[in-house]
C-alpha cells in the first residue's frame, strides 16, 4: 500500500470500526487503517475506493441525494428518506451528502467527462426522415435567490442552463453552471459524448438573451445554425403593439397578427421592411417612438436567425420549448418559497437536479461509475 500524498510505502496500523447508515439501518463496518512511514498522512483505502463518506453507505447515498435533489433538505429527510426506508436523517446530513455528490459531479463535467447512461439510447446521430438535424441545442438562464451577509438576502444570480435533445424529444441532456463559457464548453463535450461530432448535425435555438448565441459560436462553431425562438420574437411584436395602441385591444391584436404573419411567412427581412415603414401619428409620445426604435433594433440584430420560412421548409423546430422546460424544472428546486442559496450550494444541487432531469438512465449512469472515475 502506498501513501496517496508522497507515494511512499504505508504500513498497516490497525482495524477501525465505524457506524454506517444503510437502507436497512445502522451497520458496523471494519476497515484497515494505514499510516505513511514518511509523512504524517494516515488513511483508510476502503473508504476512498467505495465512496464511504458522512457515515452513509455507497448504496444509500444515491437515495439520499435523490431526495435532496427533489425536495428541500428537511422534507427530503423526513418526508422521503424516512417514509421510504424508515431511516432517520437530519436535514443537514442530506444537505452535506447532496452537495458533496453534486460537487463531485461538477468536477467531472468541468473536466469534460460526461455521464453516460446505463443503457445506450439510440436516436442521437440518425435524423428522422426528411431534413431535420440530428439534435438541437439550447441555452437559457434563470435567476437564483442568494443569501447575503448575515441573514439578509442578496442580489439574484443567473444560473445558465444548456440542453441538447433529439428532434423527437425522447432523449435530452441538461447541464447548468453560473459561468456561461464553462457551460458552453460542457455543452460541446456533451454533444460529442452523444456522438454528435459534426456541427452541421446541430441547430441551436435560443432567445435574444445577451451573449447566448455568441457563447455557442465560441465553443461549438462559427458555422452553427442558429434560430431565434419564435415565441420570444412574437412577444417583442406584442410588446410594441401594447405601447403603440394602448388600451385599444382590437387595433393591438390586428397589428400584432399582421406583423407575426409577415415574420412567419416571409421572414425577418420582410418584417424589418414592414417595421421601418410604420408611420406614427403626430401625437405619438416619446415612449411610442422609443418602442418602435427598440423593436426595429431587436429584429435588426437578429435578422440572421429569423428566416422562419426556410426553417419550416427544412422541418426544423422554431421554438425553444425543451430549453424553457429544463429551466423551469431545474429552477423549481432552487426557487422554492423562502429559499436563498450561496453560489456553491446552488451550483452543486443544480448540477444534480439537471442530471436527474436528463432521465433515469443518465442518473443511474452517474452512480454506476467507479467512484474514482467520477471523482
Amino acid at each position: 500500500m502506498t501513501c496517496p500524498d508522497c507515494q511512499y510505502a504505508a504500513k498497516f496500523h490497525s482495524y477501525q470500526t465505524c457506524r454506517v447508515l444503510t437502507v436497512h439501518g445502522d451497520v458496523q463496518v471494519q476497515r484497515a487503517y494505514y499510516r505513511c512511514a514518511r509523512c504524517p498522512q494516515s488513511f483508510i483505502p476502503y473508504d476512498d475506493a467505495v465512496g464511504l463518506r458522512d457515515s452513509i453507505s455507497p448504496g444509500f447515498r444515491p437515495l439520499v441525494c435523490l431526495a435532496g435533489t427533489r425536495a428541500p433538505f428537511a422534507d427530503a429527510a423526513e418526508d422521503i428518506v424516512r417514509r421510504y426506508t424508515g431511516v432517520r436523517l437530519s436535514a443537514s446530513t442530506v444537505l452535506r451528502c447532496t452537495e458533496a455528490e453534486g460537487e463531485r459531479l461538477r468536477a467531472q463535467l468541468r473536466q469534460g467527462r460526461m455521464v453516460q447512461p446505463i443503457v445506450t439510447e439510440p436516436g442521437w446521430t440518425k435524423p428522422r426522415e426528411g431534413q431535420e438535424p440530428a439534435a438541437y441545442v439550447g441555452l437559457d438562464a434563470f435567476s437564483v435567490p442568494m443569501q447575503g451577509a448575515g441573514t439578509g438576502p442578496a442580489d439574484h444570480h443567473m444560473l445558465y442552463t444548456a440542453v441538447v435533445y433529439t428532434p423527437d424529444k425522447k432523449h435530452h441532456r441538461d447541464l447548468v453552471d453560473f459561468e456561461l463559457d464553462v457551460l458552453a464548453e460542457q455543452l460541446r463535450s456533451q454533444t460529442r459524448a452523444c456522438g454528435l461530432t459534426d456541427v452541421s448535425q446541430l441547430v441551436a435555438i435560443t432567445d435574444g438573451g445577451n451573449g447566448l448565441e455568441e457563447a455557442l459560436h465560441r465553443h461549438l462553431a462559427d458555422s452553427l445554425a442558429t434560430v431565434l425562438d419564435w415565441y420570444h420574437a412574437a412577444e417583442h411584436l406584442s410588446d410594441f403593439a401594447r405601447v403603440r395602441f394602448g388600451p385599444n385591444e382590437g387595433l393591438r391584436a390586428a397589428w400584432t397578427e399582421q406583423a407575426k404573419g409577415i415574420l412567419y411567412e416571409q421572414g425577418g427581412e420582410a418584417l424589418l421592411t414592414h417595421l421601418r415603414g410604420v408611420v406614427l401619428p403626430p401625437d405619438a409620445g416619446d415612449d411610442v417612438h422609443e418602442a418602435l426604435r427598440q423593436v426595429i433594433g431587436y429584429f435588426g440584430n437578429n435578422r440572421h436567425r429569423t428566416d422562419y420560412p426556410t426553417y419550416r421548409a427544412k422541418g426544423w423546430d422554431i421554438g425553444s420549448g425543451p430549453t424553457e422546460a429544463g429551466c423551469k424544472i431545474i429552477s423549481e428546486r432552487l426557487k422554492g418559497s423562502g429559499m436563498r442559496w450561496v453560489e456553491d450550494g446552488a451550483a452543486t444541487v443544480g448540477a444534480l437536479r439537471a442530471l436527474y432531469v436528463s432521465g433515469a438512465k443518465v442518473w443511474d449512469g452517474f452512480w454506476s461509475q467507479p467512484h474514482q472515475l467520477a471523482a
